[in-house]
């Protein structure tokens, strides 16, 4: 690094700076492809360790680490438009065709360096842009290192939205249910104890105190706030887990909780158990309290309901992603979560009101973008289709789940309404695919 040119160009990063960077990560020169042909462009470097026989400078076939390059003359600290630029180029190329089994990403040009997670379809930070110098190289590499050879198994989901009654429950069940019934490994967490509508939604027993001991005790987890739902059907048997919410949790004034858990703790607790899920699913209260901040804290994303036809609950999405969510990624050391775009969650949509409601985005967008003090790009958030593609044919297309009747009643029989209509299935299938599965 030291001997690098000032504004070394990115031939010469490449030449001096990233052989080392690989080995150092543990790879050896015949894990390492350069001009990968991702199947939507090529990227600087990719790497994979020898499988047994398969050697991937021979295979080129499944990618573990993806790294995009930038000459020292390109500024990448993270408030820059090329940081933004080689951002999006690297998750563009973690998603193409060719790169299915990657699971990370760097960027760097030897004077910053970021890593990123793949997790499905999802991308989110699992670094901040560090800037590199002589005094913190080692230690960051041997951050990233150890990240590389043990990643968490689960992707921690927080379910959030500001505004109350845009579904979060429902879509936090109908998830987990649909999740589970595609074959992966879920937990989800009713951290709404005030109102408990998870718990009592799956006819599961609140806790009486075992999360708040889990939250208050440095030697106690929560493998014993656990509950199985466990669903049967003939031959079918579905089960995930649950956290259920505690009683104890509501029996103390916020300031006091406030002083007996910090906002790391659910994350800590939760470190624990990430190698025993495939999804960890946080259903979160509709304020901005402890237990909003706490779950947000331990999520790597954040999904955000909203309502087409209530111009409050699109608001509150918005001030959740313009700053709730970046004052706690300024707090994680990883930087993350990142919030995924809203949808539409619940309600009849007929192109009329569809129209209102693209305008009162439009005007969101707009007053967020040309705010002179705290410009905000919300567009990515709303209409993703305009940055993935100029070429749409739908970039106002915003994910929907419609209104339906049968999703709504499954409540009353604490069945997700995934495992008693196909219709139901359908509208979760799609969904978790659009959001979460490549």
């Amino acid at each position: 690094m030291q001997s690098l040119p000032d504004q070394a160009q990115e031939s010469i990063v490449n030449e001096l700076f990233v052989p080392t960077l690989l080995k150092e990560l543990g790879f050896q020169f015949n894990e390492i492809n350069p001009q990968y042909n991702t199947g939507k462009g090529f990227v600087d470097k990719a790497a994979r360790k020898t499988i047994g026989d398969d050697i991937f400078i021979h295979t080129k076939s499944n990618p573990y680490l993806l790294v995009e390059l930038k000459g020292r003359n390109i500024n990448l600290s993270s408030d820059s438009a090329s940081y933004r630029d080689t951002v999006t180029q690297l998750n563009n190329y973690l998603l193409a065709p060719n790169c299915h089994a990657a699971q990370w990403g760097i960027i760097t040009n030897s004077c910053h360096i970021q890593l990123f997670r793949k997790h499905g379809k999802v991308i989110f930070p699992a670094t901040k842009c560090i800037s590199l110098n002589k005094e913190n190289i080692d230690k960051v590499i041997t951050l990233i290192r150890r990240k590389l050879k043990k990643p968490a198994k689960a992707l921690t989901i927080a379910v959030y939205n500001n505004k109350g009654g845009v579904g979060k429950t429902t879509t936090t069940v109908n998830i987990a249910g649909i999740l589970t019934y595609l074959g992966k490994k879920v937990l989800a967490i009713d951290f709404d104890p005030n109102q408990q509508d998870l718990t009592h939604s799956l006819g599961l027993p609140l806790n009486n105190d075992s999360v708040f001991k889990a939250l208050t005790e440095r030697d106690t987890t929560l493998q014993n706030a656990i509950h199985p739902y466990v669903f049967k059907s003939g031959t079918i048997v579905l089960k995930f887990d649950v956290v259920t919410a505690d009683l104890s949790l509501t029996e103390q004034p916020d300031h006091t909780l406030s002083s007996k858990i910090s906002v790391r703790n659910l994350y800590q607790k939760l470190e624990l158990l990430k190698q025993e899920y495939d999804y960890i699913l946080i259903d979160s209260p509709p304020n901005w309290k402890l237990f909003s901040k706490l779950s947000l804290y331990a999520a790597d994303v954040v999904l955000i309901p909203t309502k087409h036809n209530n111009l409050f609950s699109l608001e509150n999405a918005a001030t959740a992603i313009k700053k709730f969510i970046p004052e706690v990624q300024s707090a994680k050391p990883d930087g993350s979560p990142v919030a995924l775009p809203i949808f539409f969650n619940g309600e009849k949509i007929t192109p009329p009101k569809l129209k209102v409601a693209q305008n009162a985005i439009d005007n969101i967008i707009n007053i967020a973008a040309n705010t002179v003090k705290d410009k905000f790009d919300l567009l990515p958030y709303f209409y993703p289709e305009y940055t993935r593609s100029k070429h749409e044919k739908d970039p106002r297309h915003i994910h929907q789940i419609p209104s339906y009747a049968n999703i709504a009643d499954a409540t009353f029989l604490q069945i997700p309404a995934v495992y008693k209509d196909k219709i139901a299935n359908d509208y979760y299938k799609h969904l978790v695919k659009e959001y979460f599965l490549q």
